[in-house]
C-alpha cells in the first residue's frame, strides 16, 4: 500500500519481564502525548513535567506502564521520509481475547458489569478484541494519522477474527465520534467522568460483521497490509526492526513513503496461474473496491502470491494475450499482420517481461475473481477505441480527467454505469443511502445474491469492473448537512458535474444550493417521458433552482414532510402539468394501490443514455442550455412518425 506512513507492529510477550526495548519506547510517546502539556497531570514523570520518561527507567515505573500491554498486539507508525528509524509519531494497542482479563474496557465497568454488557450484546468474552490507548503527536494529527492508525487496528482485530471490538473512549474532543465514524457505538448507561483523564470517558462497542461505517473500505486496505506484512513481523517474540525489515525499508529508498515488507516464508511466486481455483473467499457486503498488484513491484509480487495461497481467489482470468493484440491493432489499424509478425509486435510490447507480469492484476474481493489487466493508459487506450470518431483521443483525455458525483444510485446506476462505460469521467463520488431490495430489480441492473447491499456499493462494483483503473469514493450514508461539503469539495478532488437522482427533497434542494454556490452543473433524469433536466449554473450563477418551479422554498422547509405533501412535491418539481397520462393515473393509488412511482427498465434506460450526452457535452464545451428537454417514446414510436421510405404493394 502506497502511504506517507511506516507502520511497525509487534506482539508483546505477556511475561513483563521480557518487555521489549520497543514498548518502553511506546510507552514514552504514549505519557507523552496523554500528558497533553500539563492537562492530565497524572502522566507526569516524577519531576512534575513530562519531557518523557528516563530512557533507564524500569518498564513498569514509567508513566502510562500498563499491565495491559503484556501480550499485546501494538502498532507504531513513522514518517516514510525518515525511515524505520525515525521517531514515532503515533501509536494504537489491540489486547486479544488471551488477556481479557486485563481489558481496559473491564476494568472501568467492573468485572461483573462488563461480563452484562456482553451478555446484552449477545457476544461471548473469546470473540472480544480490545481497541485502545490511540495516541498521536500534535504535528502528525493534521495530516490524518490517527485515521490511518485506527484503521489498522481495526483492521487487524478484523483479520484476527474478532466478532467485536470493545474499549474506553474519551468525549472531551470527540474521540467518541470520531471512532463512530469506523462504526463503534457508545453502550448505554456506561459513560462518567474519569479524573485521571480530566473528562467524560464511555464504552464504545464495533460489530466487525458490519464492517467499519465510512472508513470500510480503509480497513480492508489496511487487512491486506496487516496480514501480509505486520502479522508476520509481529508473530516472532523479537522487537519491532528486525534487520530484514530495516533492509526492505532501506531498499524502498527515502522519501518513497511505504510500509515494508517482511521476507516472506516459502515460495510466494508462479511462472503461470494455477490451473484450477475453485476455493470460494467468505461473502463480504461491504467491499467495492479492487486491489491492484503489479508484478513488477516486488511488495506486489509478495502480496499477489500470498493472495493465491490463501484459497480465496476462486477464478483466475488472463487474456493479456487477446488484450496485446488488440492494443498493437488499435495503435495502427490500417497494418495487416501475419501471425509471425503479430508475436514479433507482443515481444516488442512485452520488451522482455513475461506476460505474466506484465500490466496489472485486478483482485474483486466481492466475486473472488483475479483479472489480468493492461497497464492503466493502454488498457484506455482499447477500452476506448470504437469511441474515435465520436470522441476523439484529445476529447477522451480531456473527459478521463472530470469528476463526476452521482446521487441517488437505483435510476443513477444506469447513469454511472453508462457514463464509466463512455469514459465521460476518470473519477466519480457516489452516493445513496438505501440498499437494493426484490422490487428494485426491475430497473436497477443487479443480481437476487446483491440483495441487501448498499446501491453506491453494487454501482462502484460494476463501474470497477469495467474499469479497474476508477477513482471512485463513495458515500453510503447518502447526502446529508454534515457531507454536502466533502462530497462537492473534499475527498480525492472538487466534482465537476453532478448527476442527481434522487427521490428526497430535502436532497435535490441541498445539493442544488450548493452546486449553484461552487459553479457545478447538474444534470437529472426524471425517468417519465424521456424528460431530461439541464441547469448550468457554471454559466449562469445566480439561475433559480430547478428552473423557478419552487418559488424561494428551501432545503429547511422539505423536511419533515408527510408522505402526500413529498409526492406534491415532486411533482411539483417535474411540472405535475406535463407528466405522462400513465404516471398521472397512478399518482392517486401510490401509497394504496401502488407501493411507491411506478419506473421501468426501459426508461431508467434511456435516462442513462440522456445524462450521459448532456454530461460528455457539457465537460467537452458543447452545446448544451439549461432546460428541460423531452424524449417521449410513446410520441417518437407512434402512428404517423415512420421515417422508412418503403412502399407496400397494394393488395390485389
Amino acid at each position: 500500500m502506497d502511504s506517507p506512513w511506516i507502520f511497525t507492529a509487534f506482539r508483546a510477550p505477556a511475561d513483563p519481564d521480557a518487555a521489549p526495548e520497543a514498548l518502553q519506547e511506546i510507552r514514552r510517546l504514549r505519557a507523552r502525548v496523554l500528558f497533553d502539556q500539563g492537562r492530565r497531570p497524572a502522566f507526569a514523570s516524577r519531576g512534575g513535567d513530562h519531557p518523557g520518561a528516563r530512557p533507564d527507567a524500569q518498564p513498569d515505573s514509567q508513566p502510562d506502564a500498563q499491565p495491559q500491554d503484556h501480550g499485546a498486539w501494538h502498532f507504531a507508525a513513522r514518517r516514510g521520509r525518515d525511515g524505520l528509524h525515525g521517531p514515532p509519531l503515533g501509536y494504537v494497542r489491540l489486547l486479544t481475547p488471551a488477556t481479557a482479563s486485563r481489558y481496559q474496557s473491564r476494568e472501568f465497568l467492573g468485572a461483573t458489569r462488563y461480563d452484562e454488557v456482553l451478555h446484552t450484546e449477545g457476544l461471548t468474552p473469546g470473540s472480544v478484541f480490545e481497541h485502545s490507548r490511540l495516541v498521536v503527536e500534535h504535528r502528525a494529527r493534521k495530516l490524518g494519522l490517527g485515521l490511518h492508525l485506527n484503521a489498522l487496528a481495526v483492521a487487524a482485530a478484523h483479520e484476527l477474527g474478532a466478532a467485536a471490538m470493545i474499549g474506553t473512549s474519551g468525549t472531551a474532543d470527540g474521540q467518541d465520534r470520531f471512532h463512530g465514524r469506523f462504526g463503534f457505538h457508545p453502550v448505554a448507561g456506561t459513560r462518567r467522568y474519569v479524573e485521571k483523564y480530566t473528562e467524560d470517558v464511555v464504552i464504545l462497542l464495533h460489530r466487525c460483521a458490519e464492517g467499519a461505517g465510512e472508513h470500510t473500505a480503509l480497513v480492508d486496505d489496511y487487512r491486506l497490509l496487516f496480514r501480509y506484512d505486520l502479522m508476520e513481523q509481529g508473530c516472532p517474540a523479537g522487537a519491532v526492526g528486525t534487520a530484514g525489515a530495516a533492509a526492505a525499508v532501506e531498499a524502498a529508498g527515502p522519501g518513497r513513503g511505504r510500509s515494508f515488507t517482511v521476507p516472506h516464508r516459502g515460495p510466494v511466486w508462479r511462472d503461470a496461474p494455477p490451473r484450477r481455483l475453485t476455493a470460494i473467499g467468505p461473502a463480504d457486503p461491504h467491499r467495492w473496491k479492487p486491489v491492484l498488484f503489479e508484478p513488477a513491484r516486488h511488495d506486489d509480487r509478495v502480496a499477489m502470491g500470498s493472495l493465491l495461497d490463501t484459497g480465496a481467489v476462486r477464478e483466475v482470468a488472463d487474456t493479456i494475450e487477446a488484450q496485446l493484440e488488440e492494443l498493437i491493432r488499435a495503435r495502427d489499424p490500417g497494418r495487416v499482420l501475419d501471425a509471425d509478425e503479430l508475436d514479433a509486435a507482443r515481444r516488442d510490447q512485452l520488451d522482455g517481461a513475461r506476460p505474466w507480469d506484465y500490466g496489472a492484476w485486478a483482485w474483486y474481493p466481492w466475486s473472488g475473481r483475479l483479472v489480468h489487466v493492461l497497464p492503466r493508459e493502454e488498457f484506455r487506450l482499447v477500452r476506448t477505441d470504437r469511441n474515435r470518431g465520436k470522441i476523439d483521443r484529445p476529447e477522451q483525455r480531456r473527459l478521463l480527467d472530470k469528476r463526476i458525483g452521482v446521487i441517488g444510485l437505483s435510476v443513477g446506476n444506469s447513469a454511472a454505469l453508462t457514463l464509466a462505460q463512455e469514459g465521460v469521467a476518470g473519477a466519480f463520488k457516489l452516493a445513496d443511502f438505501d440498499t437494493l431490495s426484490v422490487s428494485n430489480l426491475n430497473r436497477l441492473r443487479a443480481g437476487l445474491h446483491q440483495i441487501g447491499v448498499n446501491k453506491a456499493v453494487i454501482a462502484a462494483r460494476q463501474m470497477f469492473e469495467i474499469d479497474p483503473y476508477l477513482d471512485i469514493e463513495i458515500f453510503p450514508a447518502g447526502l446529508t448537512e454534515d457531507t454536502v461539503k466533502e462530497f462537492f469539495l473534499g475527498g480525492h478532488g472538487p466534482i465537476d458535474l453532478l448527476v442527481e437522482e434522487c427521490d428526497t427533497p430535502w436532497v435535490k434542494l441541498a445539493a442544488r444550493e450548493a452546486a449553484r454556490d461552487l459553479g457545478v452543473p447538474v444534470v437529472m433524469d426524471a425517468n417519465d417521458r424521456g424528460l431530461l433536466d439541464i441547469e448550468r449554473f457554471d454559466r449562469e450563477p445566480h439561475r433559480p433552482l430547478l428552473h423557478g418551479l419552487l418559488g424561494t422554498l428551501t432545503p429547511d422547509d422539505c423536511l419533515d414532510l408527510t408522505f402526500d405533501q413529498r409526492v406534491d412535491l415532486i411533482l411539483a418539481m417535474v411540472d405535475a402539468d406535463r407528466i405522462s397520462p400513465a404516471l398521472a393515473a397512478s399518482i392517486p393509488k401510490i401509497g394504496r394501490t401502488l407501493s411507491s412511482w411506478p419506473q421501468l427498465a426501459s426508461g431508467v434506460a434511456l435516462g442513462g443514455a440522456l445524462v450521459t450526452e448532456a454530461a460528455r457535452r457539457i465537460l467537452l464545451g458543447g452545446p448544451c442550455a439549461s432546460g428541460r428537454f423531452y424524449v417521449d417514446l410513446e410520441e417518437l414510436i407512434a402512428d404517423g412518425r415512420n421515417q422508412a421510405a418503403v412502399s407496400l404493394p397494394s393488395a390485389p
